[in-house]
């Protein structure tokens, strides 16, 4: 991997995020009703890793133009963002969103459905705010992206009443759900400054890899994470019944009583907490963690060579030190 000086570009993170933070936070203000907006305002409030504008920026400031050009859009992936996770919170029933409560647990399920609209209508109205003559070009990379978040939740759902999910319908799932919005930020941001078309695609490539990768990595926290650290239950998804990429590959390697067991997985939607060591002794008799860890060099190392393509090669060395960030992390 690429040298870089993490010191330098962890700093520059934390200033842009706060810069996003802020943004947010008025982003709601001053509008009415206060039975919509507080809600809203709400949602946005929680601490995120705001990891979905930064490569709005980053790739603006890669394809030639000022980090102040995109600011707005910006904004408005990350309020996208927060508008597919109120209805994801709804769909799964969920307690909990990043330690605080799910909007539709602390108000109730109408005003959540009507808050997250709202978020989204309002990421569109942030959006056009940078746009110019592009407006189609981005206003067609937004919605796409929003597209195939939706797609891939559909297959997410799916998946959990089938016994048979295939991991390349696995990696088409996450490809959507989660790698779609990465892959649509650092389009985004190339297209508002007019960046040319190899470094668009470079960029949307980086995105798409990266997310990828991305989500097989939070698959592995889940099972190899600290609880203190990870935010979350460790083996929340066993215990959800959730196949993930471990889950799958484990499935198609087992054999006897380890087949059974899995099965028994499936057949109940989920297993009990004091389970969970059971099924990560099953991973690791397998070899699935190390499958999700060479799984998600490779997808970082594609990330990796779609972005050392771009012309501006003084600007690749952040999103070298974002993927080493983000393979290292842990939460």
């Amino acid at each position: 991997m690429k040298k870089f000086n993490p010191l330098k570009y962890a700093a520059l993170y934390e200033e842009e995020r706060k810069k996003i933070d802020k943004l947010l936070a008025s982003s709601l203000k001053k509008r009415k009703p206060k039975t919509l907006y507080e809600p809203a305002s709400y949602i946005l409030q929680s601490s995120g890793k705001r990891l979905r504008p930064l490569l709005v920026l980053l790739s603006a400031k890669a394809a030639g133009g000022k980090f102040k050009d995109v600011y707005n859009a910006a904004v408005a992936v990350e309020i996208m963002h927060n508008f597919t996770l109120v209805h994801d919170d709804i769909m799964d029933n969920a307690d909990l969103r990043r330690g605080n409560q799910t909007l539709h647990k602390k108000y109730d399920l109408n005003t959540a459905i009507l808050a997250g609209d709202s978020l989204l209508s309002i990421a569109y109205e942030y959006l056009l705010k940078d746009c110019n003559g592009n407006t189609k070009a981005a206003v067609s990379a937004f919605t796409q992206g929003l597209i195939e978040v939706c797609e891939g939740q559909s297959m997410d759902t799916d998946f959990e009443t089938r016994d048979n999910v295939q991991l390349k319908e696995y990696i088409l799932m996450i490809t959507k759900k989660t790698a779609a919005m990465a892959k649509m930020c650092c389009e985004l941001g190339a297209i508002l400054v007019d960046g040319k078309k190899s470094d668009i695609k470079s960029l949307s490539d980086y995105g798409l890899n990266l997310g990828i990768a991305f989500q097989i990595q939070d698959d592995l926290l889940d099972i190899i994470g600290e609880i203190d650290k990870f935010g979350k239950t460790v083996g929340g998804d066993l215990i959800a019944g959730k196949k993930t990429f471990l889950f799958i590959k484990a499935f198609e390697k087992a054999e006897g009583q380890d087949k059974i067991d899995l099965q028994k997985m499936m057949d109940n939607k989920g297993i009990r907490p004091e389970e969970v060591q059971h099924y990560k002794n099953i991973f690791e008799k397998l070899g699935v963690l190390e499958d999700a860890k060479n799984e998600i060099r490779k997808y970082t190392n594609r990330a990796l060579s779609s972005i050392d393509m771009i012309s501006r090669k003084s600007e690749t060395g952040i999103f070298h030190w974002l993927a080493d960030s983000l393979i290292k992390r842990n939460r």
